[in-house]
């Protein structure tokens, strides 16, 4: 929700009209994210006053690591190179990552040189991390401290410190930078002045290396409630920290991708991406959908005869295709969380597949029966086209839809594909298939009782 009396208008003819000093004291006490909101629907100048005045009391930083993954790259080509380097070398090191990654490729070494050499090394080292591993997106900005420093020393190195982007846990490190434990700060606050870190701390403490999966680090978040998780390299040294924000921003990161890869969609396709780009992320699995929508067309064709003496079967199509499809994605989605979330294990993968076509058998089931008593008592009153699209319904939505909505995504993960990838457009163009093939078949088959 937006600050009080952050109003976009007001701002824009404020950044038009009014000296910097008015903006900022209307925008003075808002949250970065709400600052943020501004930034899409204003006009280039606009966008460099407002970014101007945020720079001119370090808060720039804050506000740009707010704005939406499609949106920061057009808001950073609009910034002189010379500012942008000076938010990087203000920003907290994810965050510097961030930014270097939302610019353009003949930018980046470029700004980078007029970083200081301290920062630019920094940040080298994480954009070094694969896309998608904890070490792209961790801080390197916590307090590491060795095991005999007492409770009061510790206390007093986090006063000459100062602020930290987030201050959970202090690091017990030996001399070569080896993780050894944790201390909780409201552990430290509490204990005798002079005991040392060693006796206090949380030993063998959860930990990650920097190859994982940021998916299975929020995992560990989410099964050992963690507030931040300590980053260690393939020799046990601390080389950094992910802290719950950041798997806040994971979450809602893989969420979007999922669905997207399910629907057919790249994740840089969003609200505000010009259409030119859309189009041309979009088209190839529209085509996918049309071969796959025209493979379910051509088995019309083949019962043609049976269509022209039994009109009435048109009508059924969309019933028996449209539950189908929906049941597939209903399973695909349930799978596919399965799988994100770690509940499926090879030993478990058949008993979830059973359990999923036995729900949409029982569902089938009930769903054809209704639909058999409507055709035969209320709609055509055949009650013989009414237990051919039950019987229809039964195959595509119990058996079809569960079988192959569970064993796609399935079949994508064992292969070490991503089971989220297009697995949607593959499964309703199955559904149809199967469902006009089935209903058709048996329509046919039993075509002397539907004259």
């Amino acid at each position: 929700m937006k600050s009080p009396g952050l109003n976009q208008e007001t701002v824009r003819d404020l950044l038009r009209t009014a000296t910097p000093d008015r903006v900022l004291r209307l925008i003075g006490t808002s949250h970065p994210a709400d600052i943020a909101l501004l930034f899409k629907d204003l006009e280039a100048a606009e966008v460099r006053v407002l970014f101007d005045i945020l720079f001119s009391v370090r808060r720039a930083a804050k506000t740009l690591k707010e704005l939406p993954a499609d949106l920061l790259p057009d808001i950073l080509s609009l910034i002189e190179d010379e500012k942008v380097a000076h938010v990087i070398a203000r920003a907290d090191p994810d965050d510097a990552v961030t930014f270097i990654d939302s610019l353009r490729e003949e930018r980046k070494e470029r700004i980078l040189a007029l970083v200081d050499p301290e920062r630019r090394e920094s940040v080298r080292q994480l954009t070094s991390y694969p896309e998608g591993t904890v070490g792209r997106i961790m801080t390197t900005d916590y307090l590491a401290l060795p095991p005999i420093t007492t409770a009061q020393g510790a206390i007093d190195k986090i006063r000459e410190r100062g602020e930290l982007e987030t201050f959970f846990y202090l690091y017990v490190v030996d001399e070569a930078g080896r993780l050894l434990g944790v201390v909780p700060i409201r552990n430290l606050v509490i204990a005798p002045q002079n005991r040392m870190l060693g006796e206090i701390m949380i030993t063998d403490p959860i930990r990650a290396e920097v190859s994982m999966d940021q998916e299975e680090a929020a995992r560990l978040f989410s099964k050992y409630e963690l507030l931040a998780l300590p980053i260690v390299d393939n020799k046990g040294c601390l080389v950094g920290i992910i802290t719950v924000d950041d798997v806040i921003d994971i979450i809602h990161q893989e969420s979007t991708e999922d669905m997207y890869k399910m629907a057919g969609l790249q994740e840089e396709d969003r609200v505000f991406t010009p259409p030119s780009r859309s189009i041309r992320m979009r088209l190839p699995w529209t085509i996918l959908n049309l071969l796959t929508a025209s493979l379910a067309a051509s088995v019309i064709g083949l019962f043609e005869g049976t269509l022209v003496n039994v009109v009435a079967l048109a009508t059924f199509f969309p019933i028996v295709a449209a539950v189908g499809g929906n049941a597939g994605i209903q399973t695909l989605t349930i799978i596919i969380r399965g799988i994100a979330l770690g509940e499926l294990e090879f030993s478990s993968v058949w008993r979830a597949v059973v359990k999923e076509v036995s729900v949409n058998l029982g569902i089938a089931v009930f769903a054809g029966g209704l639909v058999t008593l409507l055709v035969a008592f209320v709609w055509k009153e055949n009650p013989f086209l009414g237990l051919i699209v039950a019987m229809a319904m039964i195959i595509n939505l119990g058996l079809v839809a569960g079988l192959f909505g569970a064993l796609i995504p399935l079949t994508l993960n064992r292969l070490k594909f991503d089971p989220a990838v297009g697995s949607g457009v593959i499964v309703t163009g199955l559904t149809d298939f199967f469902g006009y093939f089935s209903f058709l078949s048996l329509a046919q088959i039993f075509h002397s009782y539907l004259a």
